[in-house]
């Protein structure tokens, strides 16, 4: 995962400057500056899309049992179902042969005219798993891997990076050794070999994969909000809180941290799609995940037989590829206009 620009955070406009004015609902639930951003989010044509990229993707996977229905009820349905299992990739709308599912959905008798039937929608891949499945439900796959990961990642970097920068000293000595020296190995490589060696402690899941890209992925928070924090502890209102006698715990949790995320929120969000990347990348190379586990990655993989004869083949890497690719671009269009709210240079151009 690549470190994202550093904007500075939100400082008052000229209007707040000149006049007082009345402050919105929206105001007084959130904060003048959570007002701001969410304003600036709804009315940014970049993090509308990405919004409605990500919804699309939301809705697929809480649909997916009626989107692609699992064999049998007692089928576990992030597996996905296999029609035999011929090497040969079949080509999209081929029938269904073996372990279709019993039901089928309204919305496919609508477009198939042998309702009968239940086809693979967008073929099969080496080993004949269903590719509109692996797809659908890999969404779930998806969503998991970037919140976890995204989630964890942050909390750590919000701890070592609060205690460093507000603290200082020998505090922030040792924290940043460590931050040294987990950023000494390469993400990538780094992750897969503690994926590999987390798998038979976990055996074949998410979690070996997920726990590797969670330990090599938080220092980058931890850095970013760190150099936040030891320009926000100098504030004016943060020198107050301390002189009336505020602890260090509530000048962390009300003043400084809150104040200091706002950069932050702009790596959270590129990092949700770097995630699933990074996460299709070791899927990609059989890490972790049991075979035929409905991911991107793993579908992707698939193709890798097929290499010279994906103009016959393209089906097996374009669907799954197509869907890495709109979920990583989402979480960036949404990342690049929080960076555009965010940075009063860039705001100062635009006006």
């Amino acid at each position: 995962m690549t470190a994202a620009s550093e904007p500075v955070a939100l400082r008052p406009g000229p209007s707040d400057a000149g006049e007082l004015r009345e402050m919105t609902r929206l105001e007084k639930a959130v904060g003048p500056e959570w007002a701001r951003l969410l304003r600036g989010i709804a009315t940014n044509p970049l993090s509308v899309i990405g919004i409605i990229l990500i919804v699309l993707f939301a809705l697929m996977a809480i649909f997916a049992p009626l989107l692609a229905p699992p064999p049998n009820k007692n089928w576990n349905p992030m597996q996905i179902p296999r029609a035999g299992f011929r090497a040969e990739p079949e080509p999209p709308m081929t029938v269904w042969t073996k372990n279709a599912p019993m039901t089928v959905p309204w919305w496919y008798r609508n477009i198939w005219p042998r309702q009968e039937e239940w086809v693979h929608l967008m073929g099969t891949t080496s080993g004949q798993y269903d590719i509109w499945y692996g797809v659908v439900w890999g969404a779930r796959t998806a969503f998991f891997a970037s919140f976890v990961v995204t989630i964890a990642n942050t909390l750590i970097g919000v701890i070592v990076g609060a205690f460093a920068g507000f603290y200082g000293g020998w505090v922030d000595e040792i924290l940043m050794r460590i931050v040294e020296i987990v950023s000494a190995f390469p993400f990538i490589t780094g992750a897969l070999i503690l994926a590999s060696l987390l798998t038979p402690l976990f055996g074949r899941s998410v979690w070996p994969a997920t726990v590797a890209l969670i330990l090599f992925g938080w220092t980058g928070y931890a850095r970013q909000l760190r150099g936040d924090i030891l320009a926000t502890k100098e504030r004016d209102y943060v020198l107050a809180a301390r002189a009336s006698g505020a602890k260090d715990s509530h000048l962390m949790l009300q003043h400084v941290i809150p104040n200091a995320m706002f950069p932050t929120m702009v790596r959270i969000s590129l990092n949700m799609g770097a995630v699933v990347l990074s996460f299709a990348a070791l899927s990609f190379l059989g890490i972790g995940l049991p075979e035929g586990y409905a991911d991107w990655g793993q579908i992707v993989s698939f193709a890798r037989s097929w290499i010279l004869t994906l103009d016959q083949f393209w089906y097996i890497i374009i669907f799954p590829g197509l869907a890495l690719l709109l979920y990583g671009l989402a979480w960036n269009l949404i990342g690049d206009a929080l960076r555009d709210i965010l940075d009063p240079k860039l705001r100062g151009k635009k006006a």
